[in-house]
């Protein structure tokens, strides 16, 4: 269950937010804007968990990562939330005319800001932010559909790959030695990201690290050199070296 620790002030504890505001009226905006913090262990959230929200515009993640998903019959598509999203987890609908379920898994230590009906209210003061808590929302729904377009690629490594670049144009760092990518992702977790089975998620990743293409230490990921500048060419090209067959494609 979500753990109540303080107020936070939202804006300082996510600077994109602040920029959003002219500077002559910033301070005073980072000073009114706050916001109930709570803080989520690691774990499954109860089905009906709430992640603090209870009224008001939704929950704001400052910090950590949580993976939702939604499924049908035994199969599962997924999603990845942190730093910068915004949800309304009892509150996010899905087909009610379809044997739907969800539930949310938190991975990491996990802190969010609950934008309450106070915080609301000082959003007629500020509309420049709620203009960007909007585009956050719009955001995740853009997420979502470059996720529903890497799992129709047949390959399995090919999904990995163009996923791993995906969260590092969110999450990652650009250093000496390539995009760095601090998200402890199980294997388990980027086969429901992908699509996949998770003995195939470590078959895949085992020949991306042969290819030079990824390095991890479960932890930490590093994609060498540039994003494939022509995604479509690269997933057509052959999964290993010359004389290696392709890897078998695997949509389960």
């Amino acid at each position: 269950m979500p753990i109540p620790s303080s107020l936070c002030h939202v804006l300082k504890e996510d600077p994109e937010l602040a920029d959003a505001i002219p500077a002559e009226r910033r301070q005073r905006a980072i000073q009114d804007c706050t916001a109930p913090e709570l803080r989520i262990p690691p774990g499954p959230v109860a089905r009906d968990g709430s992640l603090g929200f209870r009224g008001g515009i939704g929950v704001l993640v400052l910090s950590g990562l949580m993976i939702r998903r939604v499924g049908i019959e035994g199969r599962y598509g997924a999603e990845l939330i942190g730093d910068g999203d915004l949800l309304r987890p009892s509150d996010e609908a899905v087909s009610p005319l379809l044997p739907v379920t969800t539930d949310w898994t938190v991975l990491l230590p996990t802190r969010v800001a609950a934008l309450d009906c106070r915080f609301e209210q000082r959003l007629t003061q500020y509309p420049e932010l709620a203009r960007s808590l909007v585009g956050r929302a719009i955001q995740r729904s853009k997420n979502l559909a470059v996720n529903m377009a890497i799992v129709h690629q047949a390959r399995v490594d090919i999904r990995l790959h163009m996923l791993l670049w995906h969260l590092a144009a969110r999450w990652g760092r650009v250093r000496s030695d390539g995009t760095v990518l601090r998200l402890r992702l199980t294997h388990a977790v980027l086969a429901d990201l992908v699509a996949a089975r998770r003995p195939t998620v470590t078959t895949a990743l085992s020949d991306l690290t042969r290819r030079g293409l990824i390095r991890s230490d479960g932890e930490t990921w590093v994609l060498p050199g540039e994003a494939p500048a022509d995604l479509i060419a690269f997933a057509h090209a052959p999964a290993g070296g010359a004389g290696d067959p392709p890897a078998s494609p695997d949509l389960n």
